[in-house]
Protein backbone atom coordinates (compact mmCIF):
# COMPACT_ATOMS: atom_id res chain seq x y z
CA UNK A 1 0.00 0.00 0.00
CA UNK A 2 2.55 2.48 0.89
CA UNK A 3 5.84 2.57 -1.31
CA UNK A 4 6.92 5.93 0.27
CA UNK A 5 6.49 7.86 3.95
CA UNK A 6 6.26 11.53 4.61
CA UNK A 7 5.03 12.02 7.49
CA UNK A 8 3.26 15.57 8.25
CA UNK A 9 1.95 17.05 12.10
CA UNK A 10 -1.44 18.57 12.06
CA UNK A 11 -1.32 22.09 13.67
CA UNK A 12 -4.62 22.78 13.84
CA UNK A 13 -8.07 22.01 12.16
CA UNK A 14 -8.23 18.19 12.87
CA UNK A 15 -11.78 16.65 11.98
CA UNK A 16 -14.10 16.31 14.96
CA UNK A 17 -15.06 12.97 13.86
CA UNK A 18 -14.37 10.86 10.47
CA UNK A 19 -18.49 11.46 9.75
CA UNK A 20 -17.06 15.18 9.52
CA UNK A 21 -14.04 14.10 7.30
CA UNK A 22 -16.60 12.27 5.03
CA UNK A 23 -18.88 15.32 4.73
CA UNK A 24 -15.92 17.51 3.94
CA UNK A 25 -14.34 15.29 1.37
CA UNK A 26 -17.94 14.37 -0.41
CA UNK A 27 -17.47 18.05 -1.81
CA UNK A 28 -14.55 17.23 -3.91
CA UNK A 29 -15.56 13.84 -4.93
CA UNK A 30 -12.76 12.89 -7.92
CA UNK A 31 -14.55 14.02 -11.28
CA UNK A 32 -12.62 13.12 -14.25
CA UNK A 33 -11.22 15.83 -16.55
CA UNK A 34 -12.66 16.91 -19.51
CA UNK A 35 -10.72 17.06 -22.72
CA UNK A 36 -10.14 20.80 -22.39
CA UNK A 37 -8.95 20.43 -19.04
CA UNK A 38 -5.49 19.70 -18.09
CA UNK A 39 -5.93 18.32 -14.84
CA UNK A 40 -8.35 17.20 -12.69
CA UNK A 41 -7.70 16.45 -8.66
CA UNK A 42 -10.30 14.84 -6.30
CA UNK A 43 -10.84 11.97 -3.69
CA UNK A 44 -12.09 8.70 -4.48
CA UNK A 45 -13.08 5.26 -2.13
CA UNK A 46 -9.88 3.93 -1.00
CA UNK A 47 -11.94 0.45 -0.86
CA UNK A 48 -12.35 0.79 -4.88
CA UNK A 49 -15.70 0.81 -6.77
CA UNK A 50 -19.01 -1.00 -4.80
CA UNK A 51 -17.61 -0.41 -1.65
CA UNK A 52 -20.63 1.55 -0.54
CA UNK A 53 -24.29 0.95 0.13
CA UNK A 54 -27.19 1.89 -2.43
CA UNK A 55 -24.07 3.89 -4.68
CA UNK A 56 -22.86 5.61 -1.98
CA UNK A 57 -18.70 5.22 -1.73
CA UNK A 58 -17.37 6.24 0.96
CA UNK A 59 -14.22 8.45 0.67
CA UNK A 60 -12.83 8.32 4.09
CA UNK A 61 -12.12 4.67 6.08
CA UNK A 62 -11.68 3.65 9.43
CA UNK A 63 -9.62 0.86 10.43
CA UNK A 64 -8.73 -0.18 13.84
CA UNK A 65 -8.96 3.63 14.58
CA UNK A 66 -6.67 4.71 11.40
CA UNK A 67 -8.32 6.67 8.77
CA UNK A 68 -7.46 5.79 5.10
CA UNK A 69 -8.15 8.29 2.49
CA UNK A 70 -7.12 7.89 -1.41
CA UNK A 71 -6.40 11.32 -3.70
CA UNK A 72 -6.34 11.14 -7.43
CA UNK A 73 -4.52 13.26 -9.89
CA UNK A 74 -5.53 13.02 -13.89
CA UNK A 75 -3.30 15.41 -15.93
CA UNK A 76 -2.84 15.42 -19.25
CA UNK A 77 0.46 17.07 -20.80
CA UNK A 78 1.58 17.70 -24.49
CA UNK A 79 5.08 17.64 -25.28
CA UNK A 80 6.85 20.72 -25.40
CA UNK A 81 8.61 19.60 -28.90
CA UNK A 82 5.05 18.89 -30.36
CA UNK A 83 3.80 22.60 -29.06
CA UNK A 84 6.53 24.10 -30.58
CA UNK A 85 6.29 22.24 -34.15
CA UNK A 86 2.47 23.61 -34.19
CA UNK A 87 3.65 27.40 -33.38
CA UNK A 88 6.35 27.53 -36.03
CA UNK A 89 3.89 26.01 -38.56
CA UNK A 90 1.57 28.60 -37.75
CA UNK A 91 3.91 31.55 -37.44
CA UNK A 92 5.15 30.13 -41.09
CA UNK A 93 1.28 30.31 -42.54
CA UNK A 94 0.81 34.17 -40.94
CA UNK A 95 4.11 34.74 -42.61
CA UNK A 96 2.91 33.17 -45.74
CA UNK A 97 -0.28 35.33 -45.94
CA UNK A 98 0.17 38.48 -44.53
CA UNK A 99 4.66 38.75 -45.31
CA UNK A 100 5.39 39.68 -41.61
CA UNK A 101 7.04 37.41 -38.84
CA UNK A 102 4.86 37.10 -35.78
CA UNK A 103 5.70 39.42 -32.52
CA UNK A 104 6.64 37.57 -29.10
CA UNK A 105 3.21 38.21 -28.18
CA UNK A 106 1.59 37.06 -30.87
CA UNK A 107 3.72 33.92 -30.82
CA UNK A 108 2.69 32.96 -27.26
CA UNK A 109 -1.19 33.39 -28.24
CA UNK A 110 -1.15 30.86 -30.82
CA UNK A 111 1.25 28.76 -27.85
CA UNK A 112 -2.35 28.97 -26.42
CA UNK A 113 -4.05 28.10 -28.91
CA UNK A 114 -1.86 25.02 -29.75
CA UNK A 115 -1.90 23.77 -26.49
CA UNK A 116 -5.80 23.83 -26.10
CA UNK A 117 -6.13 22.44 -29.90
CA UNK A 118 -3.75 19.48 -28.64
CA UNK A 119 -5.25 18.56 -24.84
CA UNK A 120 -7.79 16.69 -26.11
CA UNK A 121 -5.43 14.08 -28.12
CA UNK A 122 -3.26 13.65 -25.05
CA UNK A 123 -3.99 10.59 -23.12
CA UNK A 124 -4.68 11.28 -19.46
CA UNK A 125 -2.33 10.04 -16.73
CA UNK A 126 -4.29 8.90 -13.43
CA UNK A 127 -1.65 8.50 -9.79
CA UNK A 128 -3.33 7.93 -7.02
CA UNK A 129 -1.81 8.96 -3.46
CA UNK A 130 -2.52 7.10 0.09
CA UNK A 131 -2.96 9.68 3.22
CA UNK A 132 -3.44 7.95 6.61
CA UNK A 133 -4.99 9.91 9.32
CA UNK A 134 -3.73 8.43 12.75
CA UNK A 135 -6.43 11.05 15.48
CA UNK A 136 -3.75 8.94 18.26
CA UNK A 137 -0.78 10.78 17.13
CA UNK A 138 -2.45 13.74 14.89
CA UNK A 139 0.11 12.95 12.08
CA UNK A 140 -0.90 13.00 8.52
CA UNK A 141 1.37 10.10 6.20
CA UNK A 142 1.59 10.71 3.20
CA UNK A 143 2.56 7.87 0.68
CA UNK A 144 4.71 9.82 -1.53
CA UNK A 145 7.68 12.39 -1.96
CA UNK A 146 6.98 14.59 -4.85
CA UNK A 147 6.51 17.92 -3.67
CA UNK A 148 3.99 18.65 -5.96
CA UNK A 149 1.75 16.09 -5.03
CA UNK A 150 2.21 16.69 -0.90
CA UNK A 151 0.80 20.09 -2.27
CA UNK A 152 -2.28 19.21 -4.15
CA UNK A 153 -3.33 17.21 -1.29
CA UNK A 154 -2.65 19.37 1.54
CA UNK A 155 -4.22 22.11 -0.64
CA UNK A 156 -7.35 20.09 -0.75
CA UNK A 157 -7.45 19.85 2.68
CA UNK A 158 -7.07 23.11 3.72
CA UNK A 159 -9.91 24.17 1.70
CA UNK A 160 -12.60 21.37 2.49
CA UNK A 161 -11.63 21.54 6.68
CA UNK A 162 -12.06 24.78 8.45
CA UNK A 163 -8.68 25.84 9.76
CA UNK A 164 -6.46 22.66 9.02
CA UNK A 165 -2.82 23.46 8.76
CA UNK A 166 0.09 21.00 8.70
CA UNK A 167 4.08 20.85 8.78
CA UNK A 168 6.18 18.12 7.77
CA UNK A 169 7.89 16.87 11.49
CA UNK A 170 11.43 18.00 12.44
CA UNK A 171 13.49 16.35 14.47
CA UNK A 172 16.50 17.83 17.06
CA UNK A 173 19.08 16.50 14.55
CA UNK A 174 18.89 16.57 10.82
CA UNK A 175 18.94 13.39 9.12
CA UNK A 176 22.11 14.45 7.15
CA UNK A 177 23.72 14.90 10.42
CA UNK A 178 22.80 11.64 12.03
CA UNK A 179 23.57 9.81 8.92
CA UNK A 180 26.56 11.41 8.77
CA UNK A 181 27.43 10.10 12.57
CA UNK A 182 25.97 6.67 11.64
CA UNK A 183 28.16 6.09 8.89
CA UNK A 184 31.46 7.56 10.53
CA UNK A 185 30.97 5.75 13.80
CA UNK A 186 29.99 2.80 11.42
CA UNK A 187 26.57 1.89 13.47
CA UNK A 188 23.14 2.29 13.57
CA UNK A 189 21.10 3.35 16.19
CA UNK A 190 19.15 1.18 18.36
CA UNK A 191 16.82 -1.24 16.50
CA UNK A 192 18.30 -0.20 12.88
CA UNK A 193 20.88 -1.68 10.92
CA UNK A 194 22.89 0.09 8.01
CA UNK A 195 21.57 -1.10 4.44
CA UNK A 196 24.03 -0.83 1.43
CA UNK A 197 22.60 2.02 -0.36
CA UNK A 198 23.90 5.64 -0.02
CA UNK A 199 24.44 9.07 -1.51
CA UNK A 200 27.14 11.60 -0.46
CA UNK A 201 26.61 14.97 -1.51
CA UNK A 202 29.69 17.60 -2.05
CA UNK A 203 28.34 21.40 -0.34
CA UNK A 204 31.10 22.95 -1.86
CA UNK A 205 31.05 24.69 -5.31
CA UNK A 206 32.01 21.35 -7.06
CA UNK A 207 28.92 19.50 -5.84
CA UNK A 208 30.54 16.40 -6.35
CA UNK A 209 28.66 13.34 -6.27
CA UNK A 210 29.23 9.74 -4.50
CA UNK A 211 26.56 7.03 -4.75
CA UNK A 212 26.51 3.45 -3.61
CA UNK A 213 24.07 0.28 -4.44
CA UNK A 214 24.30 -2.70 -3.12
CA UNK A 215 27.74 -2.25 -1.99
CA UNK A 216 28.86 -2.05 1.63
CA UNK A 217 29.03 1.22 3.48
CA UNK A 218 30.70 0.54 7.05
CA UNK A 219 34.24 1.40 5.51
CA UNK A 220 36.50 3.68 5.88
CA UNK A 221 36.17 4.60 2.10
CA UNK A 222 32.64 5.97 2.99
CA UNK A 223 34.22 7.68 6.19
CA UNK A 224 36.60 9.18 3.80
CA UNK A 225 34.11 10.71 2.25
CA UNK A 226 32.16 12.13 4.95
CA UNK A 227 35.40 13.44 6.56
CA UNK A 228 36.52 15.75 3.10
CA UNK A 229 32.98 17.28 3.37
CA UNK A 230 30.04 15.14 1.58
CA UNK A 231 27.14 14.44 3.54
CA UNK A 232 24.80 11.92 3.23
CA UNK A 233 21.41 12.37 1.55
CA UNK A 234 19.89 9.12 1.43
CA UNK A 235 21.13 6.07 3.12
CA UNK A 236 19.31 2.60 3.39
CA UNK A 237 18.15 1.03 6.57
CA UNK A 238 16.51 -1.77 7.76
CA UNK A 239 14.69 -1.72 11.24
CA UNK A 240 14.43 -4.30 13.41
CA UNK A 241 14.77 -7.06 10.32
CA UNK A 242 11.23 -5.96 9.30
CA UNK A 243 10.85 -2.82 7.17
CA UNK A 244 13.40 -1.73 5.07
CA UNK A 245 13.51 1.65 3.72
CA UNK A 246 15.82 4.22 1.92
CA UNK A 247 15.85 7.67 4.75
CA UNK A 248 16.37 11.12 2.74
CA UNK A 249 18.39 14.03 4.27
CA UNK A 250 14.84 15.79 4.46
CA UNK A 251 13.14 12.77 6.41
CA UNK A 252 11.32 10.90 4.32
CA UNK A 253 11.04 7.35 3.41
CA UNK A 254 11.41 5.83 -0.32
CA UNK A 255 11.95 2.38 -0.95
CA UNK A 256 9.22 0.93 1.79
CA UNK A 257 9.50 -2.82 1.81
CA UNK A 258 7.58 -5.04 4.35
CA UNK A 259 10.67 -8.57 5.15
CA UNK A 260 8.76 -11.63 4.00
CA UNK A 261 8.52 -12.60 8.05
CA UNK A 262 6.05 -9.34 8.42
CA UNK A 263 4.18 -11.01 5.32
CA UNK A 264 3.98 -13.87 6.66
CA UNK A 265 2.78 -13.11 10.28
CA UNK A 266 0.28 -10.89 8.66
CA UNK A 267 -1.16 -13.82 6.45
CA UNK A 268 -1.10 -16.25 9.40
CA UNK A 269 -3.21 -13.92 11.32
CA UNK A 270 -5.84 -14.33 8.36
CA UNK A 271 -4.86 -10.76 6.63
CA UNK A 272 -4.26 -11.06 3.04
CA UNK A 273 -1.69 -8.15 1.02
CA UNK A 274 -4.42 -7.62 -1.62
CA UNK A 275 -7.10 -7.45 1.23
CA UNK A 276 -7.99 -3.68 2.55
CA UNK A 277 -7.99 -4.45 5.77
CA UNK A 278 -5.56 -6.29 6.23
CA UNK A 279 -2.87 -3.95 4.18
CA UNK A 280 -4.11 -1.06 6.26
CA UNK A 281 -3.69 -3.16 9.57
CA UNK A 282 -0.11 -4.32 8.83
CA UNK A 283 1.00 -0.86 7.59
CA UNK A 284 -0.22 0.74 10.86
CA UNK A 285 1.16 -1.87 12.88
CA UNK A 286 4.47 -1.87 11.56
CA UNK A 287 5.04 2.09 10.07
CA UNK A 288 3.69 3.81 13.12
CA UNK A 289 6.29 2.11 15.81
CA UNK A 290 8.78 2.60 12.99
CA UNK A 291 8.41 6.02 12.73
CA UNK A 292 8.37 6.43 16.39
CA UNK A 293 11.93 4.96 16.57
CA UNK A 294 13.47 7.02 13.57
CA UNK A 295 12.24 10.37 15.90
CA UNK A 296 13.83 8.88 18.88
CA UNK A 297 17.45 7.99 16.90
CA UNK A 298 16.90 11.34 15.54
CA UNK A 299 17.11 13.04 19.36
CA UNK A 300 13.18 13.65 19.12
CA UNK A 301 11.08 15.90 17.69
CA UNK A 302 12.40 19.70 17.51
CA UNK A 303 10.78 21.51 19.68
CA UNK A 304 9.08 25.49 19.22
CA UNK A 305 11.39 28.11 18.40
CA UNK A 306 13.97 25.67 17.91
CA UNK A 307 15.07 24.79 21.03
CA UNK A 308 16.59 21.16 22.04
CA UNK A 309 14.21 18.09 23.15
CA UNK A 310 12.78 18.60 26.89
CA UNK A 311 14.78 15.37 28.06
CA UNK A 312 16.65 15.01 31.37
CA UNK A 313 19.91 14.93 29.52
CA UNK A 314 19.28 17.94 26.73
CA UNK A 315 18.00 19.97 30.00
CA UNK A 316 21.52 19.44 31.88
CA UNK A 317 23.45 20.28 28.61
CA UNK A 318 21.47 23.28 28.35
CA UNK A 319 21.85 24.86 32.05
CA UNK A 320 25.52 23.65 31.44
CA UNK A 321 26.25 21.15 34.11
CA UNK A 322 27.58 18.61 31.48
CA UNK A 323 28.85 18.73 28.17
CA UNK A 324 27.15 17.39 25.22
CA UNK A 325 29.60 14.53 25.08
CA UNK A 326 29.76 13.58 28.53
CA UNK A 327 25.63 13.19 28.38
CA UNK A 328 25.89 11.06 25.12
CA UNK A 329 28.05 8.94 27.41
CA UNK A 330 25.00 9.50 30.38
CA UNK A 331 22.56 8.16 27.72
CA UNK A 332 23.61 4.98 25.69
CA UNK A 333 21.43 5.53 23.32
CA UNK A 334 22.24 9.25 22.83
CA UNK A 335 18.90 10.11 22.17
CA UNK A 336 15.95 11.58 23.80
CA UNK A 337 12.26 9.73 24.16
CA UNK A 338 9.97 11.39 21.67
CA UNK A 339 7.39 11.00 24.53
CA UNK A 340 9.02 13.67 26.48
CA UNK A 341 10.96 15.37 23.91
CA UNK A 342 7.54 17.25 22.58
CA UNK A 343 4.36 16.45 21.67
CA UNK A 344 2.45 15.81 18.62
CA UNK A 345 1.08 19.11 17.71
CA UNK A 346 4.46 20.46 18.18
CA UNK A 347 5.75 18.15 15.27
CA UNK A 348 5.31 20.65 12.89
CA UNK A 349 7.99 22.94 13.79
CA UNK A 350 10.62 23.64 12.07
CA UNK A 351 14.29 22.20 12.70
CA UNK A 352 16.52 23.59 15.80
CA UNK A 353 18.36 26.81 14.91
CA UNK A 354 22.28 26.99 15.35
CA UNK A 355 24.03 26.21 18.48
CA UNK A 356 24.61 28.78 20.91
CA UNK A 357 27.99 29.83 22.21
CA UNK A 358 30.05 26.77 23.84
CA UNK A 359 27.51 24.08 21.70
CA UNK A 360 25.08 23.55 24.28
CA UNK A 361 22.32 22.88 21.99
CA UNK A 362 24.30 20.60 20.38
CA UNK A 363 22.23 16.95 20.66
CA UNK A 364 24.41 13.76 21.38
CA UNK A 365 24.52 12.72 18.08
CA UNK A 366 25.43 15.81 15.86
CA UNK A 367 28.73 16.13 19.04
CA UNK A 368 30.03 12.95 18.96
CA UNK A 369 29.51 13.62 14.88
CA UNK A 370 31.36 16.90 15.25
CA UNK A 371 34.16 15.33 17.50
CA UNK A 372 34.83 12.34 15.63
CA UNK A 373 35.04 14.80 12.33
CA UNK A 374 37.61 17.16 14.29
CA UNK A 375 41.22 17.23 13.20
CA UNK A 376 44.03 17.28 14.81
CA UNK A 377 45.56 19.55 16.58
CA UNK A 378 48.79 19.12 15.46
CA UNK A 379 48.15 19.59 11.39
CA UNK A 380 45.46 21.73 12.14
CA UNK A 381 43.72 21.53 8.96
CA UNK A 382 40.22 21.00 8.93
CA UNK A 383 37.93 18.46 6.46
CA UNK A 384 35.06 20.83 5.95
Amino acid sequence: MFKNVWVYGVASGWPESLDVLETALQRMAFVPAIASQDKSVGWIAPRGKSSGEAGFEPLAESVNGHWMLRFMAETRQVPASVVQRRVDDMAAAIETTTGRKPGKKERRDLKEEAVAALLPQAFPRLQSTWVWLDPSTRRMVLDTTSASRADDIITALVKLLDGFAVEPIATATSPAVAMAAWLTEQAAPAGFDIGKECELKSADETQAVVRYARHPLLTEEVQAHIATGKQPTRLALDWDGRVSFVLTDNLQLKKVTFADSVLEQSKAQGQRADDFDGSVLMLTAEIGPLITDLIDALDGLAQPGGQPPASDTARRVAAGSTSPAAAATASPTGVASAATATTATTAFKQPAASPAPGGTRLSAIAERYLASAAPDEADGDAPF
